[in-house]
């Protein structure tokens, strides 16, 4: 079974910026959408930032202007730049694929932590 996995995760203060990566464990058939959702402490998981693979992006707007998501196809990986990072931004930050054979792919998740 293909998994994604995410990198990039961590501690750090409020203001700061974190990258976080993501690419399949395996081979996959065709990826078309890639997005990043986030779990906080007992909330529900959310959508973060998603882009199709022609390059349409979609952003919660508690993030926009402050996150970034970019994606390189040839690699099937997705990028998640966050600056201006705040307290409220905490949570496990899990990366998406769509991808045609496989269905939805999830990656076990990577801890964010923000300290004010």
């Amino acid at each position: 079974q293909v998994q994604l996995v995410e990198s990039g995760g961590g501690l750090v203060q409020a203001g700061g910026s974190l990258r976080l990566s993501c690419a399949p464990s395996g081979n996959v058939f065709h990826i078309n959408t890639m997005g990043w959702y986030r779990q906080g402490p007992g909330a529900q998981r959310d959508v973060v930032a998603s882009m199709t693979r022609g390059g349409r992006t979609n952003y919660a707007d508690s993030v926009k202007g402050r996150f970034t998501i970019s994606r390189d196809n040839a690699k099937n990986t997705v990028y998640l730049q966050m600056n201006s990072l705040k307290p409220e931004d905490t949570a496990v930050y899990y990366c998406n694929a769509d991808d045609s054979y496989y269905g939805s792919i999830w990656g076990q998740g990577t801890q964010v932590t923000v300290s004010s």
